[in-house]
């Protein structure tokens, strides 16, 4: 199974496939030519599939440096970046060569904004582990770091020449972050509405995720893969994938690990949602329908870090914000994202309800 991205300046191929990890040096030689290539991944990751991956690499006829960093978001950071800017450079890495991300969403967006920017840019090849990367941050060209707590705020638009993604790879991951990564199929389905809204319905319980992934990834890259293609860099249309993210990515980092960020996000589409129910600009029934797909995937709803003084902090530094507006999506309908826009001074009064908010 394969979709294509066809950006006005790239067009690069998406492979969906079991087992395509074991034909990864034979279909790498269709797309980059005999190199050194920089295979960056982490503690957890590499064990499983570093030497297997190496192996065909070598074979095809590329020269392998395996770089590893500790595993968790603590790791997109500047000084594990330097580290491997030091690396590439004490390898004689050059433009003619190439990065392969091989790991989940952390190594993608950390490896992705290392070879965007060393040496201006090297070549770029995604492998998503986890189910989060690959129906997500793996596609579309965004690669970040983290700055001190606040997250991916030090990062480009650099899109790879391939992504290559081997469902098999789900089966070393717990249950739980297969369920967080549907948080994000749930949200791209609320999004998209129609066929796929109704397929993620006929999902009821975590372990139906793992016998209906292949299609559900696909449907997902799909939608995804649409949007990025109308609206690269953000600057209209993509900002509609950051529903549930305003509020997400802030108890996110609150939570300081013990939410993962698929969790983060499933609380913040609920709560976004709620809200805009509130203030009559939604259905009642959105927020009903997308309750009961986030609960069959027992995945979070709510979160005491909501309303503190903290979390304000968080939504007013957020790096969506724009000429001191805060941007929200939500839905009208499942299918009919919409944004709607508030002063930042007034974010508060917002998030509070609708009495308090209109008559301020």
């Amino acid at each position: 199974m394969k979709i294509s991205v066809a950006l006005p300046h790239k067009k690069y191929p998406i492979f969906i496939e079991r087992g395509i990890l074991d034909q990864l040096g034979l279909l790498l030689t269709g797309i980059w030519s005999p190199r050194k290539i920089a295979l960056i991944s982490d503690t957890h990751v590499a064990p499983l599939y570093q030497e297997r991956i190496i192996r065909q690499l070598q074979t095809a006829g590329f020269r392998v440096v395996a770089f590893q960093v500790p595993a968790g978001e603590s790791s997109k950071n500047w000084e594990i970046a330097v580290r491997l800017y030091r690396s590439l450079a004490n390898n004689q890495f050059t433009r003619s060569d190439g990065v392969l991300a091989l790991g989940g969403g952390v190594i993608g967006d950390l490896a992705g904004f290392v070879a965007s920017t060393y040496m201006r840019g090297i070549a770029f090849i995604q492998i998503p582990t986890s189910l989060l990367a690959q129906v997500d941050s793996s596609v579309g060209g965004k690669t970040a770091i983290n700055l001190d707590t606040a997250k991916n705020i030090i990062g480009t638009f650099y899109q790879p020449d391939a992504v290559f993604i081997d469902p098999d790879t789900l089966k070393s991951l717990p249950q739980r972050f297969i369920c967080e990564g549907y948080a994000e199929i749930i949200k791209m389905s609320a999004l998209e509405g129609g066929t796929f809204w109704q397929m993620t319905g006929e999902i009821h319980h975590p372990d139906e995720i793992i016998t209906h992934v292949e299609p559900l990834i696909h449907q997902s890259i799909s939608y995804k893969a649409k949007v990025v293609c109308r609206d690269e860099k953000e600057a209209g249309l993509r900002q509609i994938l950051n529903f549930g993210h305003t509020i997400g990515h802030a108890i996110e980092l609150l939570s300081n690990g013990a939410l993962a960020h698929g969790e983060a996000i499933s609380i913040g589409m609920v709560q976004i949602v709620q809200l805009f129910e509130a203030y009559d600009l939604t259905k009642d029934s959105i927020s009903d329908g997308l309750m009961q797909r986030l609960n069959q995937a027992e995945l979070p709803l709510n979160s005491p870090l909501i309303g503190t003084a903290d979390f304000y902090r968080q939504i007013i530094n957020d790096k969506k914000n724009h000429g001191g507006m805060l941007n929200l999506i939500y839905l009208k309908a499942p299918g009919r994202p919409a944004m709607h826009s508030i002063p930042i001074d007034r974010a508060k009064l917002f998030f509070t309800g609708k009495k308090s908010f209109e008559t301020e």
